[in-house]
């Protein structure tokens, strides 16, 4: 059964807050408001991303980055997508279509997560990991951010331990949740991060060392 013990006055108001946002800014990525904020001053021209999961965030990485490789498992909202970026000309994504094909744990195994593969190391100046298979994603991708690159993970306190007060939140006592995210963690904690939260939602900022 659902819970819903979370629905606090103050989460009340957070969703509240989240829901004016998005409809105000109906072409922003489905991420927090500081998280698209700290975007909207990160990102060059020239800058080389690799996204999991499509949607928004797509059509507006397309226009402000050099060259985006994009990861998707539905075949419906892939055709969706595919056709935005054709109506607004958009020809520098890279846009793949992997279904979901095995169980979570086997994720590692897939070609949607061996996209990562056929990538140079040190290579891609940023990664957002939104859609299916994350842990396996996430810490595959390490390899390919280039030195002083960053890694994006949206709902990120469902996977890694912190003190967010957004509803399913891993606690620190909770630490990681997996054995791969133990992996991923083990590496990223010792990165400079950012955490946003919209008091509903969390993304944050893992910044790849460049010595």
């Amino acid at each position: 059964m659902r819970s819903f013990s979370h629905w606090t006055p103050r989460y009340i108001g957070s969703r509240i807050a989240e829901k004016y946002y998005y409809t105000i800014h109906p072409d922003h990525p489905w991420l927090t408001q500081t998280a698209n904020e700290i975007l909207f001053t990160y990102l060059k021209k020239s800058d080389v991303g690799l996204e999991f999961g499509s949607g928004r965030s797509t059509l507006w990485f397309a226009k402000r980055v050099g060259h985006l490789i994009s990861v998707e498992h539905d075949k419906a909202w892939f055709q969706k997508v595919s056709q935005t970026l054709k109506d607004n000309n958009l020809n520098n994504v890279d846009y793949r279509l992997h279904p979901r094909n095995m169980a979570d744990e086997q994720g590692g195994e897939t070609d949607y997560v061996k996209v990562i593969q056929d990538i140079k190391s040190d290579s891609i100046d940023f990664v957002l990991v939104d859609g299916i298979y994350r842990d396996f994603c996430a810490l595959e991708s390490i390899r390919v951010i280039r030195p002083g690159g960053v890694m994006i993970i949206d709902d990120v306190h469902r996977y890694l331990p912190s003190d967010s007060t957004s509803p399913y939140s891993r606690t620190l006592k909770d630490g990681p949740k997996g054995q791969t995210w133990e992996k991923v963690y083990e590496t990223i904690s010792q990165w400079r991060k950012i955490w946003t939260t919209s008091g509903v939602s969390d993304a944050a900022f893992f910044f790849k060392p460049i010595n």
